[in-house]
């Protein structure tokens, strides 16, 4: 069973056709249905030199992203900000394409079994190593060759239509 407990073979749509749910839920680190500025914190915890830790940079992902100005990225902003418009889903996957970088930590393009472990438990998600056996396999690659980009779209169950 993956961590989240989420039944990835079914993922539940929303309104808009998108399913950005279970990528909300991973950075939702305390579970209150918003993103706080100490969700992201524990999000990029552990990618230190990548630069996310800086308390400036994480108040401008909330504030690029927080239309009502509360403080928070409620999901139905986070779906606006990820659904971009279609050229950003087109060329690169935006905010998603960032998050497997930060995860892929030597940089060769796949998700090791490594990449995933470390990532999971310095999200606070303990894995074993059966649940990321079974993420990778869920993902469409190995234990060997690990998972690529498109694979962790469908560990998250993020409908990108690829």
């Amino acid at each position: 069973m993956c961590p989240s407990e989420r039944n990835f073979s079914q993922p539940a749509k929303t309104s808009s056709g998108s399913d950005f749910r279970s990528a909300f839920e991973v950075i939702d680190a305390d579970r209150d249905g918003k993103i706080s500025r100490e969700d992201l914190r524990r999000f990029y915890a552990g990618f230190g030199d990548v630069g996310f830790d800086d308390d400036e940079m994480i108040g401008t992902m909330i504030s690029l992203a927080d239309s009502n100005r509360d403080g928070f990225v409620e999901y139905e902003e986070f779906e606006r900000v990820l659904g971009g418009s279609s050229k950003k889903k087109a060329t690169g996957f935006g905010v998603m394409e960032d998050v497997f970088k930060v995860m892929d930590k030597d940089g060769d393009g796949k998700l090791s079994h490594g990449d995933l472990k470390n990532y999971m438990n310095s999200a606070g998600f303990p894995a074993s190593d059966e649940d990321i056996k079974a993420m990778i396999r869920l993902g469409g690659g190995d234990d060997k060759e690990g998972v690529s980009f498109h694979g962790l779209l469908k560990i998250l169950a993020v409908d990108f239509g690829c």
